[in-house]
Formats: C-alpha cells, sequence, structure tokens
C-alpha cells in the first residue's frame, strides 16, 4: 500500500516470515535508495534485491554525472527502462517484482509516488497497491480517500490527505484486506515527508501508537 498525502507519502507493507527460526528483524520490503527516496517492493525477494541494486547503482551514477540527487520520475522511468529490456529477449525472463517508489526531489519539493511493473509500465499515482489482493485494495484506498471529503461530487478526484490520514488510510486498508487487526511486528511502515526530504521506517513503537488511535477510533 502507498498514499501521498500533501507533505509526504506513506508506504505499508505486511511482513510475513514463514520460517519460525527465521530472525523477523532481518526480512524486510521497504529499502532505501537515496536519502530522499525509498522503495516498497513486492514479489521474489532475490529480484527486488537485485532491482534495489540497480536503483542504487542509477542513482549515484546520475548524481555523479550531474551534481545533484535524481528526480524521483527519472529514477521510475529509468527502472522501467530497465524491466522492459527484460522482456525483449528469450534468455532474458521478467524481474518477478512491483516497485512503488516514493521520494521527494529535494526538502521542501511535493512529494511524489511511483509504481512500476515487471513489464516496464510506470505511472505516478495519488495512492496504489501491489500484491495478492491488488484490486480489493485499490477499492478500499479509494473508498477511504473519498469518504475524507464528503463534500466532493459523484466522480470527482479522490482526495489529497494530510500526513496522519494517509498513514490511517493505508494501514485501515492494509487490515481490511488482511482481514484482522495487525500487531505492529506484522508490518512495516516507512515515509518520506517534504520537510526533512528524508525516508525512513518507522519503528514498532511508533506503529503501535498509530495502530492503537486506529483501533480507539473504531
Amino acid at each position: 500500500m502507498a498514499v501521498r498525502s500533501d507533505d509526504s507519502v506513506v508506504l505499508v507493507t505486511q511482513k510475513k516470515v514463514v520460517d519460525k527460526l527465521v530472525d523477523a528483524s532481518s526480512v524486510t520490503h521497504m529499502f532505501r535508495i537515496t536519502k530522499s527516496i525509498g522503495v516498497v517492493m513486492t514479489g521474489m525477494l532475490p529480484d527486488a534485491k537485485a532491482t534495489v541494486q540497480r536503483a542504487r547503482h542509477e542513482a549515484a551514477q546520475f548524481e555523479y554525472e550531474n551534481g545533484f540527487p535524481i528526480p524521483v520520475a527519472h529514477l521510475a522511468q529509468r527502472m522501467a527502462d530497465v524491466s522492459q529490456l527484460y522482456t525483449q529477449h528469450a534468455f532474458m525472463r521478467a524481474l518477478g517484482v512491483v516497485s512503488i517508489f516514493a521520494g521527494v526531489d529535494s526538502a521542501g519539493s511535493k512529494p511524489q509516488l511511483y509504481k512500476v511493473d515487471p513489464a516496464g509500465h510506470f505511472l505516478g499515482y495519488k495512492a496504489c497497491s501491489a500484491g495478492a489482493k491488488e484490486q480489493e485494495a485499490a477499492n478500499q484506498l479509494e473508498k477511504r480517500l473519498k469518504a475524507l471529503d464528503t463534500g466532493a461530487a459523484a466522480g470527482a478526484a479522490v482526495a489529497t490527505p494530510s500526513h496522519a490520514q494517509a498513514l490511517e488510510v493505508a494501514i485501515s486498508a492494509l487490515q481490511e484486506c488482511v482481514g484482522s487487526d495487525l500487531k505492529p511486528t506484522d508490518i512495516e511502515v516507512a515515509v518520506v515527508t517534504a520537510d526533512t526530504g528524508l525516508f525512513r521506517t518507522l519503528t514498532e513503537a511508533e506503529i503501535d501508537v498509530i495502530l492503537t488511535a486506529i483501533s480507539d477510533r473504531d
């Protein structure tokens, strides 16, 4: 799940560890590309790590050649081009991962959200989802964002939430798709804010505060 607010982008993903012997703290689907750009990966974890490594290379190469950090839109387009290239040859399989990039181009600039699929298609979004229940999640996001603007006319665009609302919408929509209440250890949450221009993941304590607030409101 990803939701863009007025001054931030919120990324939320379910954290599932099947093998009980695995240290859950070593498993993640959230990755930092630059200090102001992050990505959540859905799909095959080895492909995800290869994609993250390539994205970091593209970002570093761009900054070295141009003298300023890579724009979020340009990075998403470059990674879409790489994904599309993998579909052109029989000896190369498509990368089995959907990437959702979030970031700001500099502190104070407008937050941006892009989704890149394995075929190389990418678009900017106000909110988006990926995974097994993608359509159900997208419906939940649209429903909850429209509910924020009760005065909107039928067919109007969804409302742009505040940062706090974006957190609540993303986590609540994920809970609805999962069909049960979530614990802080069940999800990963990351944010990138326009005021600081930094991408960071939230701690379990911070997530617990948000989940408690949602539970109390319901």
